[in-house]
This record gives structure tokens, C-alpha cells and sequence, in this order.
């Protein structure tokens, strides 16, 4: 596909389910205003059911027919995403696990559980959620894991010996970490889904610069009006597009990574992309898997 994946290229998805966190909004609603349009079961999981039902009303504005539900589900309490993992877990079939939720660069708080929020976010929740329903998507042969990274892992700092920032916070340095450890996680699923001869894929994905993203870099999001900016930005629906392909492109394989195509992998059409190498270091693989079992309490079992 060398003109790279669009929504356009998202196949007929009847009979499948998928479940997005963060799907009320930003990219995580294009994905679900997407598959909802092609047919899927969405499962929303958000934190707000008042939003939630708002974009499920949207959606349906377009697709009178979407076969929609809510989850609650918010990922910086360990026991919203185990009552989260359970309701999911009860539906017929599990086709795709969708990772989207996240924050970026708040001010240093601490989860429910205590954590580093961005961290406690962005990957612990991502990580627990994720193991308790690897059982659930074992049951569809060719089940997909999307984790949602970003660009912004090139370059990051993991502070394993200061995980909840008590020496020092850096805001943005500790959204890297976050993204990073996205796709340490990514790849350590893939290989022990690969050693456990498991048919379920592990697969992550980036949007580039699309504008949701980019107006939290900048306080008050002051540059986002500025009609140049915006030729440069994706839009959350084009921003979407590498999450549509690592979630139904068949030419994906477990272990990959994608992103935009153009502009330095800020914006275009999705294809296959590569994360840094420091992305796909066993040790650092294997040190977050062991430090995120102890701090989470779920332990995948592969």
C-alpha cells in the first residue's frame, strides 16, 4: 500500500467487536466514529458516562444503526480498570483492544494508586488493562493489542530508580517516558505472545502531530489558530488513520509500529514506521514488564 492508509481503506468490520479507551474523544472517537461506520461492535471506555454518551449520540447522528456501549473506565485507578477489564470480558467476542487513553505533561500529580500520573496513565493502566484481557482476546484467533504511542519516545529518559518523580519533575521528559514505555510494552507482549505460539498480535501505533495533541505542548494552545500551523497538523480524523490500520490493515504483523507517512511522520496517510532502538532493548523490555507486574499487581501470565 504505497500511498499509504486511510479511513477509506478500513474494511467491512461486521461481527467484530473493539474496545477504545478514551474513545469519547480526539482520536479515540474518529477511530470509533470509523468502525462504527464499517459495521464493528465499539465498546467506549472513558472515565465520564455524561461524554460518553455524547459522542455515542454523535456517532449515531452518522450511523443511526452503531452498535455502541459504554465502559467506565478510568486508568488512573487500578480498580476502575479491573471492574473495567471484567465488564469487557463478559461480551460475546473481544476482537481488538484499542489503547488510546492518556494525558500529557499535567503539572506532577499521583494517581489513585499512587503513581506518577502520566506513567500511572499512560502505561500502568495500559499494562493492567491490557493483561487482564489477554485471556478474552485469545478466544478470537488473529486478536489484535494497539498500544498508542508517539513520537515523542525518540529521544526519552526512563527514570526507573525515580519512577514517581519525588527527586524532580519534568513534565514533558515524564510524557516521553510514558510514550517509551508504551513501546517497551508493545514489543515484550509480542515477544512472549510469539514464544507462548499465541495467534493474538501486539502491534503500536503514532499520530504524528495531530492538533489535540499538539495544543497541550503549548500553554493555552495559543498557536492553534494560526492558519500555517494548521496546514502542518493532522486533524484528530487523519490522526486516527495509523490506529485504523494497526487495527484492521490484514497486512499487519505483531511487533509492528505505525505512523504518518509525510512530513517527517507528523501528518499524511498511516504506514509501517520504526520506533527507536532503544524501543526494542531486551533489557529495558523485560525491566518495565517485571517493574510494571509489581506495581500493578497483574501479572499477564505469558
Amino acid at each position: 500500500m504505497s500511498k499509504g492508509f486511510t479511513a477509506d481503506d478500513v474494511a467491512r468490520q461486521d461481527g467484530r467487536t473493539f474496545a477504545i479507551t478514551g474513545a469519547n474523544t480526539g482520536l479515540g472517537f474518529e477511530t470509533a466514529r470509523v468502525l462504527a461506520r464499517q459495521g464493528a461492535r465499539v465498546l467506549l471506555a472513558c472515565r465520564s458516562e455524561d461524554k460518553a454518551q455524547a459522542a455515542m449520540d454523535r456517532i449515531r447522528t452518522e450511523v443511526p444503526e452503531a452498535d455502541l456501549a459504554f465502559v467506565p473506565l478510568d486508568q488512573a485507578n487500578l480498580a476502575s480498570v479491573n471492574n473495567a477489564a471484567e465488564q469487557i470480558g463478559k461480551e460475546p467476542r473481544l476482537d481488538v483492544l484499542v489503547n488510546n487513553a492518556g494525558i500529557m505533561t499535567p503539572p506532577r500529580q499521583l494517581t489513585q494508586d499512587g503513581f506518577e500520573s502520566q506513567f500511572g496513565v499512560n502505561h500502568l493502566g495500559t499494562f493492567a488493562l491490557t493483561g487482564l484481557l489477554l485471556t478474552k482476546l485469545a478466544e478470537q484467533p488473529g486478536a489484535r493489542v494497539v498500544v498508542t504511542s508517539s513520537i515523542a519516545h525518540k529521544g526519552a529518559p526512563l527514570y526507573f530508580d525515580d519512577i514517581n518523580a519525588e527527586r524532580g519533575y519534568n513534565r514533558v521528559k515524564r510524557y516521553q517516558q510514558s510514550k517509551l514505555a508504551n513501546l517497551l510494552f508493545m514489543h515484550e507482549l509480542h515477544r512472549r505472545l510469539q514464544a507462548a505460539g499465541s495467534t493474538t498480535l501486539a502491534v503500536a501505533c503514532h499520530p504524528g502531530v495531530a492538533g489535540t495533541e499538539l495544543s497541550r505542548y503549548i500553554p493555552g494552545g495559543k498557536l492553534i489558530g494560526a492558519p500555517l500551523l494548521n496546514t502542518l497538523l493532522n486533524s484528530p480524523a487523519k490522526g486516527a488513520w495509523p490506529t485504523l490500520m494497526a487495527a484492521t490493515a490484514d497486512s499487519v504483523e505483531s511487533g509492528q509500529y505505525y505512523g504518518p507517512s509525510k512530513r517527517r511522520e507528523m501528518a499524511g496517510p498511516a504506514r509501517l514506521a520504526k520506533s527507536s532502538s532503544k524501543s526494542r532493548n531486551p533489557e529495558l523490555m523485560l525491566r518495565l514488564w517485571e517493574m510494571s507486574v509489581d506495581m500493578t499487581g497483574v501479572d499477564p501470565g505469558i
